[in-house]
């Protein structure tokens, strides 16, 4: 597995990061990445390396979100690396299998969000971190989207109304973040 790769797009993403929650949280990102030759498998029990996709229409005035079945939160799509070292790759294809989209665009394969956060103790899995590498897509909202069995719902949001959905600190900035583009 190349880890030369993130580690280039992450310290690439990280010279330019003016919020220092998000600079912390890629550093500790880099960090993780350089003393961990599994971080691209779930395996890795105390974190993990996982991708997301940031879907906005081309007028970047709404998102796509998932309502998470096991995370009962409304969260941007993506999952778990599971040995693919092209997080941007991973995004994509999460998000299509999420969403059932066939016309998903890359705005760019730049990094656009930079995410640790904790996941608890589940079933058979120890409490580990999910280091979160997020990329910007476009889409067109009047595609058919098809639910899959990882989410309760699917919906394309106004950027003005993801507070109505008690999203997290991170969608907010990248709510704000798309709001500057």
């Amino acid at each position: 597995m190349h880890r030369a790769l993130v580690l280039k797009l992450l310290t690439q993403h990280a010279v330019q990061l003016r919020d220092h929650h998000e600079a912390a949280m890629t550093a500790a990102t880099i960090q993780f990445v350089e003393s961990c030759p599994n971080c691209f498998l779930r395996s890795q029990l105390d974190g993990h390396l996982t991708g997301s996709a940031w879907i906005v229409d081309p007028c970047r005035k709404k998102t796509l979100l998932t309502h998470h079945k096991k995370l009962d939160k409304w969260v941007q799509l993506g999952g778990h690396a599971d040995g693919d070292s092209s997080l941007w790759e991973v995004a994509r294809r999460e998000a299509e299998e999420e969403s059932g989209l066939k016309t998903l665009v890359s705005a760019s394969s730049a990094i656009f969000d930079v995410d640790r956060h904790y996941v608890p103790a589940s079933r058979d899995l120890p409490g580990h971190f999910h280091y979160d590498l997020r990329f910007l897509y476009q889409a067109d909202p009047c595609e058919l989207l098809v639910l899959s069995n990882e989410s309760k719902d699917l919906a394309w949001v106004p950027l003005e109304r993801v507070a109505d959905l008690k999203a997290e600190e991170s969608m907010w900035r990248m709510v704000r973040k798309t709001q500057l583009l």
